[in-house]
């Protein structure tokens, strides 16, 4: 929708831009949050004319942060859902400016600096992250294990999950546009929130910018909101679920490629040899299969985890998807999976008959056996995966055409 469609007013102003800042007991610290977010407001109207509020997403505070927001001119917006990003998303719904900025209310941030971000929207950007690295950390402000360790890690495990490109992944200035907020269609209710925003923004393919911002010391006489080892734990579990790729896809691969080369060896060995002692025994055999079954479990928790994304809005289809829509459906993973276990049955009959045959004395392998029950188990797990497809396409038999054709929410 159109930005000048959207503005509204409130009262004699235009409103263009909401700063939402997020409040749990924080009356120690708003009031100078508060003053550097309408300093913010009046440069914005003094660059661009641009027309701004303040909206304060308060969590059922007890210390009177209420009051002195709506005295120094925010509004304040209660939120009954707790945590960081429930507070966050209610403000967000509530706001009505087409650009959106978010800060903390402990005075860590400058919001004056959240001008360049809106300037970066403007010029196009659907998501404009703050950077502490390449702005300043002032001593004080971020204790050093999330300074050396936490931040490094888990921003470089999400370049590398997402192919994302920030230096600073958590950083809590930020600012997107309401058309970008809305697409997202973002739940976390916690500190996660952080990681949910910028993960799905790079799922979505949305234009994401950078500017540098400064990080000053907590301004507050108690403790962080912040559990570091709960919250980035719970960061990290975020990025996992999000990227089936690396969670299922890659470990369903190299654990497939695996056992299967240790299979075609054992079936080389058993058909050319069948006389010599194979370094690839029954053990070994016995380890593929269990490799091959957990790899196709995987794989199809890929898929599942991929059609979900795209259903749910906040991820592409994949190229894939397109050119196996026409043929990859319900009907054929059952048919394939009837198949698999039929020639399971076929390869067990074989055992008893070759059982028979030894008037049912011990095999020296069990290299058929478990071929046979490995079939079946694949056969099995493609039946009830084709299935779970099927509903969590939409309850849906052509459940890859509707996610390859359907653009997401």
């Amino acid at each position: 929708m159109d930005a000048a469609v959207r503005t509204l007013r409130f009262g004699e102003q235009d409103i263009a831009v909401s700063i939402v800042i997020p409040c749990l007991n924080e009356v120690l610290s708003l009031e100078g949050s508060l003053a550097t977010a309408r300093e913010a407001l009046a440069e914005l109207r003094a660059r661009w004319d641009l027309g701004g509020e303040i909206v304060v997403a308060d969590n059922g505070s007890t210390d009177g942060s209420q009051a002195l927001a709506t005295r120094l001119g925010a509004r304040v917006v209660a939120v009954s859902e707790k945590g960081y990003g429930a507070a966050l998303r209610g403000g967000f719904d509530a706001a009505a400016g087409d650009y959106l900025v978010m800060g903390d209310a402990d005075g860590s941030y400058d919001f004056r600096e959240a001008v360049a971000m809106v300037e970066a929207l403007r010029a196009g950007a659907d998501l404009c992250m703050g950077s502490r690295f390449k702005g300043a950390i002032k001593p004080g402000a971020m204790p050093w294990q999330n300074r050396y360790i936490g931040n490094p890690i888990l921003t470089g495990m999400l370049n590398i999950l997402f192919s994302l490109g920030v230096s600073d992944a958590h950083c809590g200035l930020r600012a997107l546009t309401a058309a970008c907020w809305r697409r997202l269609a973002l739940t976390g209710e916690g500190m996660e929130f952080a990681s949910e925003m910028v993960i799905k923004a790079a799922l979505r393919g949305e234009t994401i910018a950078e500017r540098p911002v400064t990080l000053w010391p907590d301004t507050r006489n108690r403790k962080p909101h912040l559990r570091p080892w709960r919250d980035g734990w719970r960061h990290l579990r975020y990025l996992l679920m999000l990227s089936p790729l690396w969670l299922f896809a890659v470990p369903a691969a190299l654990g497939a490629a695996t056992g299967v080369a240790i299979l075609t060896m054992a079936i080389w060995a058993r058909i050319f040899q069948p006389h010599v002692v194979s370094f690839f025994g029954n053990h070994w055999v016995v380890l593929a299969a269990g490799l091959i079954g957990v790899s196709h479990t995987a794989a199809l928790l890929a898929a599942v985890s991929h059609v979900h994304g795209v259903n749910a809005g906040y991820r592409r289809p994949h190229r894939l998807i397109g050119a196996l829509a026409g043929w990859l459906t319900l009907e054929t993973l059952l048919l394939l999976g009837a198949g698999l276990g039929l020639a399971g049955v076929a390869v067990l009959v074989e055992v008893v008959i070759a059982w028979s045959w030894r008037d049912f004395g011990p095999a020296y392998s069990v290299l058929p056996a478990v071929l046979g029950t490995l079939l079946i188990t694949l056969g099995a797990q493609t039946v009830l995966g084709g299935f779970m497809l099927a509903i969590i396409g939409g309850n849906d038999a052509k459940f890859l055409a509707s996610a390859a054709q359907g653009e997401p929410r």
